[in-house]
């Protein structure tokens, strides 16, 4: 739903009425005029192009066309970046804000469209509207096509006329009129999904509470054998009397039952408690169920048996009694909602998800007597999933299928909607040919092996239930007949969709959010627990999983007698081994030794790769959205050994670093597999741009895969960049002694402090105990974390480590216990509180616990204490600088030592690992973290090859590179040294000033800049003071800003210097930096 109803009606009270009714008429006299329409079927896409522009956009909705003066529509409109042409444009201040595609009625299927439409709509910036038409049919879309509103423009009534008048009028274009409508439909669903989710999750909560203090456990308990055993099951039957409320409440709305008719349940209510004759309100609402499951005629209430098992007698419901007040209350405050305009079923879906969640937490509240931080379906990695990512992932499988049957079948869409004056012979072939794909899309097998609340499941069915639609356009076209859409979705429901969670309130959810999708008056509500199963997807064995195990082909034996799944589509959960490890000992124990893809530290979502492969019929397709870090990642060498032997990997879709999933901090891909694949697509994009990986993709040869140590996707030009830089004849992890994280503490908080060396005493402040402390000096390190870390820039720690170790025969080791008392006494005293703490975490790490006292990781101290390279383990662009002051830090650094042999040319490679060369490769090769950071962590750095700076030919470049990068750290220091001593200036004459990140570059300001970052911290400089800093300002920001010069062009220098060293040609410079500044000629010369 594009626009919500509420909003739509506001903006409709608001458009001019004569006007309106003017442009009524006019669409009237030409678009339902018979004759016109049958000319326009009869009409290609070019004879009628600008005619349908003139007659609808110029005629009715009040645009100017070129070549008339002041124009806004504008035919075949050029695309700002290659020659393709979109059919018309609309302008405004000469920029284009909205797209136009046209083809004629042939093409029924405008979603066929959207790919070419979004194209052209991408290819011009800031445009947000587009428009699609067969010049029978018309819809708008705004910035994605999630949604859309179609209008049917032969048969449009009055109404809808003024809706499609105040999306696309001129007037209303013109002020963004269908931008806000979207904008606020957004928001005023957001905030409808906020106050709903906190009303509906209030009431489980009470209701749950009472239903637990009103119907305690006793000894004669014939449906639990213990307490604990009581609650969980009426916490389940507490979600299932909330689903049965929800649907009375959707159904009331939506015509279903008797509009009012929870109001009507209470109203009777009062009247027999005010009568004097009294029973409680849950016994009038469990009678109301009753209707519900068998039906019933009467007054007050007639209701048709929708049964589907939702209703059907239970026990338990059946019997335990609820607070009326409670009941009165929330069935009101739920009641008021407008379930037919406010609340759609896509924000049913996320209230659902939201249900799990707490659904989890009580659960385990219940089993274990806790309630974790985190709600355990965020811990188990599983995450709402949006609507364009199932929308995407359903048509590029199940729509992908349903081409291929169409191109078997030899159905042309065109042909159905061509000339109708054909013979009577070819009529029917035209009919037995759709009567043949319709059998076949009844008989399509559609799995989620992790369904959750069935957000896929939900997908899918709108598709099949568009393609059978679509089906009855074609029927109806062939036959002259008038447009009868067929009642397929309780067929859907019985063959086509199939699920599967291991919860059983998950499974509930997804039946009910079926359910409400295809629920209408007066039809039986279809039974579900023959394909919505709850069970183990991944384990078999009763042994290991319970009665949650799972066997496919005893709990789906039709599907299995013709070979498994046509598709199989979801998000799978995420979880990494170590948690199974932990919490799932026999679980684990049985992926690893029957799951090829369980290798290393692997991830929950591997198996679900793996599993839901073996489930595909030969000729399935399987599409799953998950995180990518499988590609490259140690433990995905399992999967990637099996999606190679299988020829599986049809297609991969990464998002890089960017974010699908708005509260979950992890990078996704979309996968897709089928048998037997000579080669597959690939294609990196945003997650709003998806619709634009159809079309701009990489083939890339299935034997790519081959070596499954790590996966990389590269375009040629990537390969032979790459394959230059691997040309190179050493190795990193040849030619380093050393690549090592530093110090891991027992506690950071306890063993980092900020302070300074006084004397033979370190003072400082302890986060863990809120206070000053006093320490001796000999025990403290100076210690670097990572965003102490800068491009060449001198080293200056802010905290101190507590290093309890000493170095004894060439090793470093801890002191004694004894011998801290001894030599710091002060320092044992601190740490002796945490005694007990701190030896817990000894015994849980494995490490021994007699050095209670001890760093849990205290490295050697030879690394440190020695001349070095440090990198931050996490970064934007190669940001290493040298140490020569013996510094330590922590895991999120690492130093880098050089083997004796290369050792004095450290400052050298120094510059080349500081180059776009080393960047571009990790980002080639690494891992994408959020924002395009990159991991330099020991493994992504050790492949990587460097020119040998010792051989007779390479030492006039490794002195060139040796005096680059003193220089380059000697302008960082100096760079650094003047921004200091400003920044110390400020400080001193604003006592309390927050040196901000703004402050801290203060060159990269003017003064009014500058001036106005002062205000916001509420200083403000007379006019008189402002012509003294001004003055002292700009001298400092003007040597800045010389040494900032002199960096970048010593930068430009050290990049031209490193691209000839790996003999890279200019174009191949382009593939590394598209932005370089060095000219083709500087280049080449």
């Amino acid at each position: 739903m594009l626009f919500q109803k509420n909003i739509t009606k506001k903006y409709l009270a608001a458009l001019p009425k004569e006007q309106t009714e003017r442009a009524w008429n006019q669409f009237k006299s030409y678009f339902l005029n018979p004759d016109i329409q049958a000319n326009i079927l009869q009409s290609k896409e070019e004879q009628f192009q600008e005619g349908f522009l003139r007659e609808l956009f110029v005629k009715v909705l009040g645009y100017t066309l070129n070549p008339s003066p002041d124009y806004n529509l504008i035919t075949e409109k050029k695309n700002e970046t290659n020659a393709k042409k979109a059919d018309g444009a609309i302008l405004l201040d000469d920029k284009v804000i909205g797209v136009i595609e046209l083809k004629d009625h042939k093409t029924q299927d405008l979603s066929k469209i959207e790919n070419q439409a979004f194209g052209y709509k991408n290819q011009h910036q800031g445009t947000r509207l587009v428009i699609i038409s067969n010049f029978e049919k018309l819809r708008i879309y705004i910035d994605n096509t999630i949604d859309c509103r179609e209008w049917h423009l032969f048969t449009l009534n009055e109404d809808d006329f003024r809706e499609l008048y105040l999306c696309l009028a001129w007037e209303q274009v013109k002020q963004g009129c269908a931008i806000k409508m979207k904008e606020e439909s957004v928001s005023s669903e957001d905030k409808i999904t906020n106050a709903l989710y906190k009303d509906y999750s209030q009431f489980k909560r009470v209701l749950f509470a009472d239903i637990l203090e009103r119907n305690q456990y006793t000894e004669d308990n014939q449906w639990a054998t213990n307490e604990k055993e009581w609650q969980l099951l009426l916490f389940k039957k507490t979600q299932k009397l909330l689903d049965r409320l929800l649907f009375i409440f959707f159904a009331e709305d939506c015509g279903l039952l008797q509009p009012n008719s929870m109001v009507k349940i209470i109203s009777l209510w009062e009247t027999l408690r005010d009568a004097d004759a009294y029973v409680p309100l849950y016994n009038r609402i469990r009678q109301y169920f009753s209707y519900l499951d068998e039906g019933h005629q009467g007054k007050p209430f007639d209701v048709f048996a929708y049964n589907g098992g939702l209703f059907k007698p239970d026990a338990v419901l059946d019997n335990i009694s609820i607070s009326d007040d409670l009941l009165l209350v929330h069935t009101r405050k739920l009641s008021e909602y407008d379930f037919e305009s406010d609340v759609d079923v896509n924000i049913l879906g996320h209230i659902f998800e939201n249900s799990l969640s707490e659904i989890e937490e009580v659960t385990q509240q219940i089993s274990q007597g806790t309630i974790p931080q985190t709600s355990k379906r965020k811990q188990d990695g599983v995450f709402y999933t949006p609507q364009y990512i199932t929308k995407y992932i359903v048509e590029n499988t199940v729509g992908r299928l349903c081409s291929e049957k169409k191109t078997e079948l030899h159905i042309n869409e065109t042909e159905y909607f061509a000339d109708q004056r054909r013979q009577l012979k070819t009529k029917q072939r035209l009919l037995d040919q759709l009567q043949q794909y319709r059998n076949w899309l009844l008989q399509i097998t559609i799995l989620d092996p992790a369904c959750g609340s069935g957000a896929f499941l939900n997908a899918a069915l709108q598709f099949l239930m568009a393609e059978h639609h679509l089906i009855d356009e074609m029927e109806a076209k062939v036959a002259g007949s008038s447009l009868v859409f067929q009642d397929v979705e309780n067929s859907i429901l019985e063959n086509n969709l199939f699920g599967v969670d291991i919860n059983e309130e998950s499974v509930e959810i997804a039946q009910l959010a079926l359910w409400l999708r295809t629920a209408k008056p007066h039809r039986k509500l279809n039974s579900l627990n023959e394909n919505i199963k709850c069970g183990n997807s991944l384990i078999s064995d009763p042994a290991i999983a319970g009665d949650k195990a799972f066997n496919w082909q005893e709990q789906f034996p039709k599907v299995f007698e013709k070979g498994g799944f046509d598709v199989v589509i979801g998000n799978p959960p995420y979880l990494r081994v170590q948690g199974l490890r932990e919490n799932h000992h026999k679980e684990s124990f049985f992926y690893e030794h029957n799951f090829e893809s369980a290798t290393g530290r692997f991830d929950f979502y591997v198996l679900f790769i793996e599993k839901g492969f073996s489930l595909l019929n030969k000729n399935g397709v399987l599409s799953f959205i998950l995180p990518h870090k499988f590609i490259n990642a140690d433990f995905g060498v399992g999967i990637r050994n099996f999606i190679f032997n299988n020829k599986a990997l049809n297609n991969l879709v990464s998002f890089g670093a960017e974010q699908v999933f708005s509260d979950a901090s992890v990078y996704t891909c979309i996968i897709g597999l089928s048998y037997g694949n000579t080669a597959f697509h690939y294609s990196k994009v945003k997650p709003l741009e998806l619709q634009e990986a159809s079309d701009n993709h990489t083939e890339i040869s299935i034997d790519n895969l081959a070596d499954t140590t790590r996966w990389s996707f590269q375009s040629s030009e990537d390969s032979n960049v790459i394959a230059k830089i691997n040309k190179q004849p050493l190795l990193f992890k040849a030619i380093t002694k050393a690549c090592s994280q530093g110090t891991v503490s027992m506690g950071d908080d306890i063993y980092m402090l900020k302070g300074k060396i006084e004397g033979n005493y370190f003072v400082g402040y302890s986060e863990q105990i809120k206070q000053s402390v006093k320490l001796e000096k000999d025990i403290m390190r100076p210690i670097l974390k990572g965003e102490d870390i800068k491009r060449y820039a001198p080293l200056d720690n802010l905290y101190w480590l507590i290093y309890p170790h000493h170095s004894e025969n060439g090793k470093t080791v801890p002191y004694e216990e004894n011998e801290m008392r001894e030599l710091f006494p002060l320092t044992y005293e601190y740490l002796l509180p945490f005694k007990s703490e701190l030896v817990d975490k000894k015994i849980r790490y494995k490490t021994n616990e007699k050095y209670w006292y001890a760093l849990h990781r205290s490295r050697e101290i030879t690394m440190f204490e020695t001349p070095k390279i440090i990198t931050a383990e996490i970064s934007f662009g190669c940001n290493m600088t040298y140490d020569n002051k013996n510094l330590y830090h922590n895991t999120k650094c690492y130093t880098i030592l050089f083997n004796e042999v290369f050792e004095k040319y450290s400052q050298a490679y120094l510059t080349i690992l500081n180059s776009r060369v080393l960047w571009y490769y990790l980002s080639q090769t690494g891992y994408t973290l959020r924002g395009g950071f990159f991991c330099f962590k020991t493994k992504y750095l050790e492949p990587f090859h460097l020119p040998d700076l010792t051989s007779p030919e390479n030492q006039d470049n490794a002195k060139i590179l040796s005096v680059y990068a003193n220089q380059m750290l000697s302008l960082n220091s100096q760079l650094q040294e003047k921004r200091s001593r400003f920044l110390h200036r400020l400080s001193e004459n604003f006592e309390g000033i927050k040196i901000t990140t703004a402050l801290q570059t203060f060159d990269q300001l003017d003064f009014k800049g500058f001036v106005a970052e002062l205000k916001k911290q509420k200083i403000k400089l007379s006019l008189v003071q402002q012509d003294e800093w001004e003055e002292y300002f700009n001298q400092y920001r003007e040597a800045c800003q010389q040494l900032t010069t002199q960096i970048t062009k010593t930068d430009q220098e050290i990049d031209l210097k490193v691209y000839h060293l790996y003999g890279l040609t200019y174009d191949e410079v382009l593939t590394v930096d598209p932005n370089t500044p060095i000219k083709r000629e500087e280049y080449e010369q």
